[in-house]
C-alpha cells in the first residue's frame, strides 16, 4: 500500500487524477476501520490532512459551504444555529475522540447507508462539491447515493465541500442503537421544517441498501398542513395525521435483518421516531410563532 500526501488542493487532484484507485483519508474513522479489519486493502491512501481548506466552513446568506473535513465537534459548537439537525446528528457520532476527527466528508465518501450524518443531510436538502481536474460540480443529496456504499462521484473526483442550506424552521434527528455510545445506527431518522416553501424533508438511515427520503410521507404531511392551513394557524397536527406520516414513513424503508436488529424492529422504529420527531418539530415551530406574535 502506497501512501500520497499533496500539500495542497491542486496537487491532491493531480495526484487523484494519476491514481483514480486512490481512497482519501482525513479523519480516518471509517477507512482505518476497514483497512485494520482486512475489510479493505486500497493501493494507494491519499492523506488530505495538509489541506487546511477542507477544515474551515463559510456561513453565507442562505447556505453554509462546510468543508470536507471539518470534525463533528465543530459542528456541534460552532453551527448548531445553522445546521441544527446535523449538530443533533452529530451528536451521536462514535465517542468525543472521533467527533474531534471525522467529518461529513468520510461519511459521504464512505457512502455507509448507517453513516449518522446522512439523514440530516438529506432533511437540510444538501449539495455535494465534487472537484476533479476536469472542473467542479455539485450533486444534489438525493442523487448522491447510488448503491450500497457506493456514491455519484467519478473514479478521479474528490469532496471539497458540503453545501447545506441554513435552517429556516426547526429540524430533528432521532437514532437508534443497541447501547448509548460508540455504536452504528440500527436505523435513524431527520426531519426539517422549511416554513419559507411551507415543505417537509425527511430522511432515513440504516433501514434501506441507501440513506433515502420518505417522499410519499412528504407530500402527504405538505398537503395535510396546507390543507388544514397549519402553517397559518399554528394549532397541533392531529394524531391523525401524524399516524399517517409515521406509517408512510415506515412504508419508505427497505430494511434487512442483520446482527444490530430485524426488518420488522426497523420499520417500526423508524415510524415512532417519524412521529416523535414531527411533535417536537411542530411544537418548536408553535413555540416560534407564538414568541413572534407576541413580539409584534
Amino acid at each position: 500500500m502506497d501512501f500520497l500526501r499533496p500539500a495542497g488542493w491542486e496537487e491532491a487532484l493531480a495526484a487523484k487524477a494519476e491514481h483514480p484507485t486512490a481512497v482519501p483519508i482525513a479523519g480516518g474513522t471509517d477507512v482505518m476501520v476497514e483497512i485494520n479489519f482486512d475489510h479493505r486493502r486500497p493501493e494507494y491512501l491519499m492523506d488530505l490532512n495538509r489541506i487546511a481548506d477542507l477544515a474551515e466552513w463559510e456561513v453565507g446568506a442562505d447556505t453554509v459551504r462546510l468543508g470536507a473535513s471539518v470534525p463533528y465537534s465543530r459542528i456541534m459548537e460552532h453551527l448548531r444555529a445553522e445546521l441544527p439537525g446535523l449538530a443533533l446528528a452529530s451528536h451521536t457520532v462514535a465517542s468525543p475522540q472521533i467527533r474531534n476527527r471525522g467529518g461529513v466528508g468520510g461519511n459521504l465518501g464512505t457512502a455507509s447507508p448507517a453513516g449518522d450524518a446522512h439523514p440530516a443531510l438529506l432533511a437540510a436538502g444538501a449539495e455535494v462539491e465534487a472537484e476533479s481536474v476536469r472542473g467542479s460540480r455539485r450533486i444534489p443529496i438525493d442523487a448522491f447515493y447510488t448503491g450500497v456504499k457506493r456514491n455519484a462521484l467519478a473514479p478521479d473526483e474528490l469532496i471539497r465541500a458540503v453545501h447545506i442550506r441554513k435552517a429556516d424552521g426547526p429540524q430533528q434527528f432521532s437514532k437508534v442503537g443497541t447501547r448509548n455510545a460508540m455504536v452504528i445506527a440500527v436505523c435513524a431518522f431527520g426531519l426539517a421544517l422549511h416554513p419559507g416553501t411551507r415543505t417537509v424533508r425527511t430522511g432515513i438511515g440504516s433501514a434501506a441498501p441507501t440513506p433515502v427520503r420518505a417522499t410519499a410521507a412528504e407530500e402527504f404531511l405538505n398537503a395535510a398542513l396546507e390543507e388544514g392551513r397549519f402553517w397559518d394557524n399554528g394549532k397541533i397536527v392531529t394524531p391523525s395525521v401524524a399516524q399517517q406520516f409515521a406509517a408512510l414513513c415506515a412504508a419508505a424503508c427497505n430494511p434487512i435483518d442483520d446482527v444490530r436488529g430485524t426488518a420488522e424492529y426497523r420499520r417500526h422504529a423508524v415510524g415512532v421516531m417519524a412521529r416523535r420527531t414531527l411533535t417536537w418539530t411542530w411544537e418548536s415551530y408553535r413555540g416560534a410563532r407564538r414568541s413572534t406574535e407576541g413580539a409584534a
